[in-house]
Order: structure tokens, then sequence, then C-alpha cells
């Protein structure tokens, strides 16, 4: 028999006491042998009291495994067990358990390590708090751009900029802010991008840092070029014959004024070209103050005005503008709204001026479409952000108009202003959103709105 089994020494001790009780029992009919049944007596209380000892011993012992593994304390297990005299069975099994714990512990360090290392060499920064602002990460990376050591609290940091703590607290999962921080008399620009975290239930929140200002430069750069190229192509396309007309009408009026006598010699037909040429040159006077006019209407959108507005309402809103030109231009609209009480701050009468704006395009892009539709899809996603997607089944367009859409002035329509778009991207900037644009040639075009 094993002995060095929990199971067998309690079977054999229990037996042995049940077998003790049976031979008591058996003696007490009897009246003589009284000492033997003492002796009996007092071997079952013995068995009894041993039994006893030795279900508390392998109870302590079950209890310190427990209390060892819940310090993680493994040495002291490892102490205790190299004492086989006990129960060498629970002794085994308890090595067994250690061993593996052991293994599981050194792969969570070698994993808490790695992720470590990754953290603190990533090439952008990363902070994480908690709802008390009690610093857990802040990595080499965010240490650099912020130009501090160690830090323990976020608002530590409000002397190095208020507006950047103010962010930090104020982002939700997926919020983005741009930030200016000068450090050593050099202007940065931060990306500030948040995530919110629930663990062993505390909320927490991690930060990424990025310095985008070269980034920025280059668009800027590139943004300027793009623009000088269409401010350049517009104003050119009206100075040129203006300064054309302009020198034929002057060398007109310098030969008459030439003439010695004073009967000028100018014919009707002469005087019919110079009536053109002047009414030219005013045509083309009018579109240069158009285009400028314009160009400062783009540069002086009026500040938003929020108030929480109803999704639905402002669709209602927007077909009953624009139901005439879907009648006249058997246009289908739909529109979905999920959920139907979704609301959004904005400001309502410059949203509605960009999705007029929108529509209107759309509506020109189905000219050429027998079977014509026009979808608004309205929704939010699990972060909290509200999509606004207009969708059309149109020609769709180009991929080299698509990289140019939302320069200010570009148009491929003969009529187009060209700053329709580009109004409306600067509408979105100030909502902290953002439009986007999908298209295929053949297929529709897909303008998305972000909150």
């Amino acid at each position: 028999m094993d002995f060095s089994s929990l199971k067998n020494q309690i079977i054999v001790r229990v037996g042995g006491i049940a077998l003790t009780l049976f031979v008591l029992f058996q003696l007490s009919y009897s009246n003589s042998y009284f000492l033997t049944i003492i002796a009996v007596f007092a071997l079952a209380v013995v068995q009894v009291i041993l039994l006893i000892r030795y279900l508390n011993k392998n109870n302590e012992e079950i209890e310190h495994f427990f209390e060892a593994i819940k310090n993680d304390d493994f040495d002291s297990i490892s102490d205790r067990t190299d004492d086989k005299s006990y129960n060498a069975y629970l002794h085994h099994r308890f090595e067994m358990v250690i061993k593996k714990l052991k293994k599981a512990r050194l792969m969570r360090d070698e994993r808490s390590q790695y992720l470590s290392t990754i953290v603190q060499h990533a090439g952008i920064g990363l902070i994480t708090f908690n709802a008390a602002g009690n610093i857990q990460i802040f990595n080499i990376a965010a240490r650099r751009l912020l130009g501090v050591d160690q830090v323990k609290n976020i608002e530590e940091l409000r002397s190095i900029s208020h507006e950047l703590i103010e962010s930090f607290k104020a982002l939700k999962t997926g919020g983005r802010a741009l930030i200016k921080l000068e450090k050593d008399g050099d202007m940065q620009q931060l990306s500030v991008y948040a995530i919110e975290l629930i663990l062993g239930g505390e909320n927490y929140k991690l930060i990424s840092l990025q310095n985008i200002q070269s980034e920025l430069e280059e668009n800027e750069m590139e943004a300027w070029q793009k623009l000088v190229r269409v401010l350049t192509h517009e104003i050119m396309n009206s100075v040129t014959p203006i300064s054309s007309l302009a020198s034929t009408v002057e060398n007109e009026i310098m030969y008459n004024l030439q003439v010695e006598d004073d009967h000028l010699n100018i014919t009707k037909d002469d005087m019919e070209d110079i009536h053109l040429a002047v009414q030219t040159i005013q045509r083309r006077s009018e579109g240069l103050i158009r285009f400028v006019s314009d160009f400062r209407n783009l540069t002086h959108t009026p500040q938003p005005k929020f108030q929480l507005v109803s999704i639905c309402e402002l669709m209602d809103q927007i077909e009953l503008l624009l139901k005439k030109e879907f009648e006249e231009n058997q246009i289908k609209f739909q529109r979905s709204v999920s959920p139907n009480n979704l609301s959004v701050q904005m400001d309502p009468e410059l949203i509605q001026q960009v999705l007029i704006n929108l529509l209107k395009n759309a509506i020109q892009a189905l000219e050429e479409k027998q079977e014509r539709q026009i979808l608004i899809n309205c929704y939010q996603d699990e972060s909290g952000n509200t999509y606004l997607v207009v969708r059309d089944n149109g020609s769709g367009i180009d991929e080299e108009a698509l990289s140019k859409i939302f320069i200010p002035f570009f148009t491929t329509k003969k009529k187009g202003s060209g700053i329709g778009l580009s109004l409306s991207r600067q509408i979105m900037r100030q909502h902290n959103g953002s439009i986007s644009v999908k298209s295929k040639m053949g297929e529709g075009t897909e303008f998305t709105l972000r909150f």
C-alpha cells in the first residue's frame, strides 16, 4: 500500500479506527475483560487524535502553500518541501505546482521587461496616468519632447503648458489635439492622441505625443505652392486679356491723338472695337473682384456658435431646402440616422452650409446618370465619434482631381468657384472634426464628415 498518498493514509487511519470501534463494541457485551475494554477504548481515542493531527498538519501545509503563493514567496515553500518525512506525496505535488508557477512568473517578467523596453524606446512619447493624475508610464521620448526628467503627476507638467494638461484631461478615446509648445527657443507642434483604459477596475488614460512641426511645415509649403499655382492661373487668365486689350485701346487712342488737325480719324468700326475692348476689360475686372471676394470669404469664416443639434431635425431642414432640386433632377434621396435620437454639438448654420454644398455637388455629378441616387447615412461609433456620410452613384472623380479637390479655387466645373470644399474643410476643422472623400470612376463618390 502506498502510504505516501494522502487518500490511502486517510483510508488506513479511518479503517483502523473502525476496526478498533468494532472490537470495542464486541467486548462491551462481555462483563469480563474490563481492562481490555479500557485499553481498546484508549486506542480508539489515540487513533482519532492522530487522525485529527494528521489532517491538521496537511491543512497547515496547504494553508502555508497558498499563503506563500499569495505573497510570491516560493522559496519558503521549497524549504519546507525538502522535508520528506511527513507527507512526500503532498510535497511532491507542491513541487510540481511551484515549478509551473516559477516558469509562469519568469515568462511574465520577461514579457513585462520586453514590453517595458519597447515602450521606453518607442519613437513617440507615451504617458499613462490614472483618474487622480498619477503617472505610471513616462517614456524617454515623452521626457525628451517635454524637456523633463521624472514626473509623478501630470499636474507637475502644468508649468510647461497649461493647454497641454487641459487637453490630457479633456480628450476622450480617439480624441486628438494639436498643441503648440516652445522648447529651447524652438516651436514644437505636438500631436496629442488619447485612449481610455480600464485595468483592475481603475480608469487609466494613455496619451501619445508626437512633434509634427517638420511635417506641418512641409505640408504648409506644399499647400502654399499649390495655392500660388492656382492663384497665378486664375489671375493670369484675367490679367493677360486685360493687358492686351488695354494696349490695343491705348494704341488706337494714341494714333488719333497724333493727328494734327482737329478732326479725329475714328470710324464707327474703331469705336465699336474700343467699346468691345472696354466691355471685355470690365467683365474681366468684375471676375477678378469676385475672385478676390471669394478669397476673402475663404479666409474669414465666422466662428462656430455651438449648440446641441438633433441630426434628424438637421436632415429634415436639408431635405426641405433641396426637395425641389431633387424632384426637378429626378433624384431618389434617402437618409438613415442611427440611433434616431442622435445629437451633436455643432453650429447648425455652418454644417448646413457644408451639407448643401456636398449635396449640390452630388446633384451635378448625377447629370449623366439615368438612375440617380443620393444617400446620407448618419451614425455613431463605439468611441463616440459621429459620422455623416454623403454618397452618390454619379460618374466619380479621377485620381488626379481627387488629390487636389480640397485646394482653394481648384475646380473641374465650368462655373465653379473652387472654394466650396475648401470652406467645408475649414468649417469641419473649426468643429474639431474632419472631412474626407472616396471616389471610384463610374461608381460614385462618398464624402464623410467626422465629428
